[in-house]
């Protein structure tokens, strides 16, 4: 990743990583593990893999790891990699949803930084709690939006900030996906399976798993502050107790005696057609952007009463915040597995830093706790009005 101080970087020890969760079968734990090893900031070498103490020895044994750093609980982990000499550093949470708030507090009690998947809880008391312990910790807690590590969402945030569109007034974004088109759940599939159990996932089904990512980029690119919102949630496959599709209007809070901006996020689960379709449009008083997450290393820009351009990753028109966070020259490209790399990157800079008591680059940039209070603050504002009707709620 090209920073300042990238030669400094290098030379720091890799980290000692623990995952926690993440084991066999588990699509989103081999996702943080190859993030994790793409920049060379880590080393995994302990893990509570499974929920189960036998399947999480075998999944240690699948990665190599040295059976005596294989626990089958997180609090054993926590417990006994605190009291080694060697032992981690810093720990990725990787589990359903409802494992965040407890897995977060034990290690970050023992001061051991903590990597958490998103949403940060399933509820909005366990992640008010939790952001009370990450703010006492002497650890630092990463949150993995990993949507922001992409470079052309860096540059679009740098745009917006250095008032290339002039004053905002319009955010439409969505996720839409296909893969719950079925009621996949009924048969077993464990990525199904637990996303549409309430007791597991929490009171948001698409807005939780997508919808939170949609609603972050959003406040990430736009530096935004959601003041309302009015949500209309459906579970349109029979049986389904969670949502499979929302749409929600948006109302930012005002900047100084600026008109608010307006928005709408649209994310489904039921949608033929689309795997992955994460969209963004930000539209000003001076000119709009474009990003699509399937094709990332292109940024629309259109001034206003001008020709639509194409920004390009390291290409001409290209500025620091995305040139810091691109690893190779333009037209090879970069995508998801690099973006959340970036993520883990950016975290290797924090944990570094706090180890040498040093100043933090204002550069480095990373979801933290607040964001996640706020993306689960948004799901249950949007099960809220839903049941109203969707009636217009305050964050």
């Amino acid at each position: 990743m090209a920073i300042e101080g990238k030669d400094e970087q290098a030379r720091e020890p890799r980290i000692r990583l623990g995952m926690v969760g993440g084991g066999a079968g588990a699509f989103i734990g081999a996702v943080h593990r190859m993030a994790a090893r793409l920049d060379d900031q880590f080393d995994l070498v302990a893990g509570a893999l499974s929920s189960t103490p036998e399947k999480a020895m075998a999944s240690g044994r699948d990665l190599g790891l040295d059976p005596e750093r294989c626990y089958g609980s997180f609090q054993e982990m926590a417990e006994k990699e605190s009291a080694r000499p060697d032992g981690i550093e810093a720990v990725s949470i990787v589990t359903p949803n409802h494992v965040h708030f407890e897995a977060a507090k034990a290690f970050l009690e023992k001061g051991i930084h903590v990597i958490c998947d998103k949403p940060l809880t399933s509820n909005l008391d366990d992640a008010k709690a939790l952001k009370e312990v990450a703010d006492k910790a002497k650890a630092l807690f990463i949150l993995t939006h990993n949507y922001t590590g992409y470079p052309m969402v860096r540059q679009a945030r740098e745009m917006v900030e250095n008032g290339d569109l002039g004053t905002l007034r319009l955010v439409q974004v969505e996720y839409p996906q296909d893969w719950l088109t079925e009621a996949v759940e009924q048969t077993g599939a464990k990525q199904a399976v637990w996303r549409t159990d309430p007791a597991q996932s929490g009171a948001g089904g698409s807005t939780g798993d997508i919808g939170t990512h949609a609603y972050n980029l959003a406040c990430f690119i736009t530096g935004l502050t959601l003041d309302s919102l009015a949500a209309d949630l459906d579970s349109f496959v029979e049986g389904r107790r969670l949502d499979d599709n929302a749409h929600v209007m948006l109302r930012f809070a005002a900047k100084g005696s600026e008109k608010p901006a307006k928005g709408m996020l649209w994310c489904s689960q039921v949608a033929p057609g689309h795997e992955n379709g994460l969209k963004i449009r930000v539209y000003g008083t001076k000119g709009g952007i474009e990003w699509v997450q399937a094709d990332p290393n292109y940024l629309w820009f259109t001034p206003f009463g001008e020709s639509k351009r194409l920004i390009t990753r390291n290409g001409a028109g290209a500025g620091a915040a995305a040139g810091r966070v691109s690893r190779i020259p333009s037209g090879h490209p970069e995508g998801y597995l690099e973006a959340f790399a970036t993520i883990y990157t950016e975290a290797a800079h924090a944990i570094n830093a706090r180890k040498k008591g040093v100043s933090l680059d204002k550069a480095v940039i990373y979801p933290s706790v607040d964001d996640g209070v706020k993306g689960v603050a948004f799901v249950e504002a949007c099960v809220a009005s839903s049941k109203k009707n969707g009636a217009w709620v305050k964050l």
